[in-house]
This record gives structure tokens, sequence and C-alpha cells, in this order.
């Protein structure tokens, strides 16, 4: 139950992209079809998962037993790196359309606040998180950002089919949206 409790707290409650306003560059840039954002949601998944299964042992067992905490934050970013490395390479092996279609946000992963603020929130005191719902609470927050940016492209892929006034087309339509879509997701905060 403990598990569930994370995962609905993540993905709707405290929502990375829009309760926690993190990752918001390759939500509003590859959300445009919803195939693009499917693509960019796994691999999301994939890294953050990683990412906070390795920085957790990490931080646990390197840096606090040697007492340098300190270099959390530049060592999670190297996991971080090399994970979105191993995801680009497999990518543009296995779906050089997708690897296309993702162009410069799949390095963007990198930068992508969402990641590295879920790892550090992973290893939290006041979370207090063993290693399994360190991976849960990454695994819920992925599924959040999923479901958020597919949600979002398959509202601007009906945006582009509508007449919206010219003033309001694009970046503006597309910003009044995620607002929207904010508001909406306030409304579970009282569900947990």
């Amino acid at each position: 139950m403990e598990y569930i409790i994370i995962i609905i707290g993540a993905v709707f409650v405290n929502n990375i992209v829009l309760a926690q306003f993190l990752g918001i560059c390759p939500y509003l840039g590859v959300s445009a079809k919803v195939s693009t954002s499917v693509g960019m949601s796994g691999a999301v998944m994939f890294v953050m998962t990683l990412a906070t299964l390795v920085t957790f042992l990490i931080f646990n067992y390197i840096l606090i037993p040697l007492n340098i905490e300190y270099l959390q934050t530049i060592s999670y970013i190297l996991v971080v790196a090399s994970l979105v490395q191993m995801v680009e390479i497999i990518l543009k092996k296995v779906s050089p359309a997708l690897y296309q279609a993702l162009g410069i946000f799949l390095p963007l992963i990198v930068t992508n606040c969402a990641i590295l603020g879920v790892t550090i929130l992973a290893v939290r005191e006041d979370f207090g998180f063993n290693l399994l719902e360190s991976v849960v609470f990454a695994i819920g927050n992925a599924l959040g950002f999923a479901l958020t940016i597919v949600l979002f492209a398959g509202i601007r892929e009906h945006l582009d089919l509508v007449d919206v006034p010219k003033g309001m087309r694009g970046a503006p339509a597309a910003l009044v949206v995620a607002g929207i879509l904010a508001l909406a997701f306030m409304g579970f905060a009282n569900l947990v």
C-alpha cells in the first residue's frame, strides 16, 4: 500500500512538471506530437529510474561513508549524462526515426531538472526512502512526466486541427493549456 501512495503522490499530487515545475524544457519542446512525447517519456523513465537507483547507491555507500556528500550534485550529473549517452546510442540503433524526431531534446535530458531533482529528492532524509521506495518514487515521477507530456501533446495536436485566433496560435496556446493542466492537477492535492 505504501508504494501505491508513493506512486499516486508522484503522478498526481506532486507532479514533477505541473506542481514542481521541473522538466519544462522537454515538456514544451517535445510535446508537439504524441508519438515523440511517448518516445521522450520512455527515455526519461529509463534514465530517471536507473539514475535514481545508481545515485542512491553512490550517495549511501560512497559519498556518506567517505564524508564527501558535497559531491552529490556533480556525481549525479555524471551518472545522468552516462545514462543519456547510453539511451542515445540505443535509440540511434533501434529507432532512427524516433532518434531524429527527438533531435536536440534527447541530449538535453542530461540538463532535465526533473531527473536531477528526482535523484536528489529520493535521498532526502525527510522522505526517509529506502532503495526500493526511491526506485518506486522515480518510477512514479517518470509516470507523472509521461502522463503530462502525452496529455499535453494530445491537446496540442487537437489545437492544430481547430480554429484558434491568430495571436494565440503556437506558444501562447501551449502555455495557456499548460497552465490549465497545472490547475487541474492541483485538484488532486487533497487526495494523499
